[in-house]
């Protein structure tokens, strides 16, 4: 059988699910389904596809180590193509495929979707090998279970045969529409999964997107190979045009196949999506951790930290993070980005960034922060290093509360175990590590004119961040 290479789409901000999803951790990065994140699933599924061989990506340079650490949870390996700047799924193909031979078989799919039934979904991707083999790019709609005005719809040509000629793609629909489409039984969600000969896309994108061609061609040219990671040319695809493939080739292209999917699927595309995946109790409510409801009806709680109380609530959906809280009738799920696009216009932090951080080395959660001074709790991985780098503008004080730290500050270098503590000074060279084989609990307290995670110079990093960072 031909072997087909999955290539994962790992795009995306994923604000409808803020506050939980944010810039710096996108929806596919975050624990939403049974601990595990969407991309951690998405790995294991097509897990069956790759027979042992490293499962691609394409995501922000930003994310690469968020990728890594849901590939480990899934127990595959991986070829990261780093983008500098999101440019969509056009350029995010292309420079992917620039990556293989004319001849090899790539399947492309969205690192953010639900798909529980992996033997339906193999099978379904299995089915198109044949079109798309002799030369079709072959596309996966979704059956419809409703009229849903929030999905693109597939236009597909009334045949028995399960490989159908698509004769256009839609739009999001209005809701008459939608229950026309929904009623006509020949449209299909766009789900944007996308079965194609590496050549077949190039030569749809020469046609009718050249521009973005010639702007991936400079940056897969230009790109830097590093292990596992590849980047690709900042300037080049900074300069590439942002468009959906599905603008840029599909709705243009001549020879487009859709196979149905007719199995449960879902983007976890809102707050209602996400509802939906958990089990509703005698009043319809639906409760993910430490969330209580009384006498409520239609009551969605995301409670993951602390006790959250629903009292009489009705077709509401409550979410509660560290540093933000969402309340919102389930009407206005699809408002949720509106709202944060407004929050970061006016620089509320929280619009984007976490106060829970992940980094390669570990994690920090920031749990206290005011005029001159700022509380972290950090914990360091077994084995694991922070750079050797300074802070122009802040001290710091380290506790440490579990495990053993190695210090190193300017020309001393020692070691810490529990209640122990030492001083960081300003503009002091330093790297805290973690020699031991349990995670390394410490608290930082910061304190200076200016706190801010780029006040930072690296000399030596294993991570290859050598420059002023926030990461």
């Amino acid at each position: 059988m031909t072997m087909i290479q999955p290539i994962i789409l790992c795009g995306g901000s994923g604000t409808r699910l803020w506050p939980l999803s944010r810039k710096s951790l996108p929806k596919q990065f975050v624990p939403l389904i049974n601990g595990k994140s969407l991309l951690q699933i998405t790995f294991e599924r097509i897990s069956k596809l790759t027979k042992g061989q490293p499962v691609w990506t394409v995501a922000n340079d930003e994310h690469r180590f968020l990728v890594c650490d849901a590939a480990d949870a899934a127990g595959v390996s991986i070829k990261c193509i780093l983008e500098p700047i999101g440019r969509n799924t056009a350029a995010a193909m292309a420079a992917a495929a620039l990556n293989f031979s004319s001849d090899e078989l790539l399947l492309f799919l969205p690192a953010d979707h639900y798909i529980p039934d992996v033997d339906l979904f193999i099978q379904t991707v299995e089915s198109g090998l044949a079109p798309s083999v002799e030369g079709a790019l072959v596309t996966f709609g979704i059956s419809p279970s409703r009229p849903h005005t929030g999905y693109g719809y597939i236009q597909v040509d009334d045949t028995e045969d399960d490989v159908k000629p698509v004769s256009r793609f839609v739009e999001k629909p209005d809701q008459t529409t939608a229950l026309s489409y929904f009623s006509s039984g020949n449209f299909f969600w766009n789900a944007g999964i996308f079965l194609v000969k590496a050549g077949v896309l190039i030569d749809g994108l020469s046609k009718h997107a050249s521009d973005i061609l010639i702007a991936s061609q400079r940056a897969v040219e230009k790109q830097n190979v590093n292990g596992d990671f590849i980047h690709l040319d900042k300037q080049s695809f900074s300069n590439c045009r942002a468009q959906s493939i599905d603008y840029a080739v599909l709705e243009k292209h001549s020879n487009v196949k859709m196979i149905p999917f007719r199995g449960v699927w879902s983007d976890v595309g809102s707050w209602n999506a996400v509802a939906e995946l958990t089990e509703t109790d005698a009043n319809n409510n639906r409760v993910v951790g430490n969330g209580r409801t009384y006498n409520a009806t239609s009551t969605y709680i995301n409670a993951p930290h602390r006790p959250v109380i629903a009292l009489g609530t009705e077709e509401l959906f409550i979410v509660d993070t560290k540093d933000a809280v969402l309340v919102a009738a389930n009407s206005h799920a699809e408002q949720v980005k509106d709202i944060v696009a407004e929050l970061e216009q006016q620089k509320v932090v929280q619009a984007t960034e976490h106060r829970h951080a992940t980094r390669p080395w570990g994690e920090y959660d920031a749990i206290d922060e005011g005029h001159r001074f700022k509380v972290k709790r950090i914990t360091v991985k077994p084995g694991a290093s922070l750079s050797l780098q300074l802070h122009h503008h802040r001290a710091e004080h380290w506790i440490v509360v579990k495990g053993t730290a190695k210090v190193t500050c300017e020309d001393k270098t020692f070691l810490l175990s529990e209640n122990q503590s030492t001083y960081i000074p300003i503009r002091s060279k330093h790297r805290l590590e973690n020699p031991g084989a349990i995670p390394l609990e410490m608290i930082e307290v910061q304190s200076g004119s200016y706190l801010g995670e780029d006040d930072i110079e690296r000399f030596d990093d294993q991570y290859g961040r050598i420059s002023k960072s926030k990461h």
